[in-house]
This record gives C-alpha cells, structure tokens and sequence, in this order.
C-alpha cells in the first residue's frame, strides 16, 4: 500500500491517505451487481506515483455473474472513481477473484 496522495495547491497541499484511496477503490468495486470486495483491509492494493496508480483487487463475485464481463466493469469503475475523486490516472486495475459464492 502506499502512503496516499499529496496533491499541491495555491492554499497549501491536500493529501489523501492510503485508507482513503482504498475506500474509494472498495465502493466503487462494491458498486457492481453480484461482486464485492470480500477483505477490504488486506484484498486492496493502491501504488500511487506522481499522478498516476496501480491497483490490485481481491473480489468475491456470486454464482452466474460472467467473470470478464464483472472485471472489466470493476476495472473502469475504479478507474473513474480515483479520476473522478482523486485526479489519478489507472496505469492498471488487476482484478483477482479469490472467492465464488453461492
């Protein structure tokens, strides 16, 4: 995990802890029908350098949910939310799914 975000400005600089940039990443894979995000303190990777990060997601995804199809949704979704939320870009989501559940 990395240590989070600063982010200089005019008034002084912002930062964005690494449990903040996880969180993000967790609501946003959570946002999917049928997938979540089984161990959220330790299934969530966020590499952050200069404006630019690398993520790497544990997920749990229910039975009969298409697999790539739930990957690639998680993928740009948390790639939006740390755009939308952080203004990073995603240089890779790698998404992992470590349970099945019926």
């Amino acid at each position: 995990m990395s240590d989070g975000l600063s982010i200089p400005s005019d008034g002084g600089t912002i930062s964005v802890t690494a449990a903040a940039l996880s969180a993000v990443v967790v609501r946003a894979a959570g946002s999917i029908d049928g997938v979540r995000v089984p161990r959220p303190k330790r299934g969530v990777e966020v590499e952050v350098s200069g404006e630019t990060a690398r993520v790497e997601l544990e997920l749990a995804a229910r039975y009969g949910v298409v697999l790539p199809d739930a990957a690639h949704d998680a993928q740009q979704r948390v790639s939006d939310a740390l755009a939308r939320m952080c203004g990073l870009a995603t240089s890779a989501v790698d998404v992992n799914f470590e349970e099945l559940e019926l």
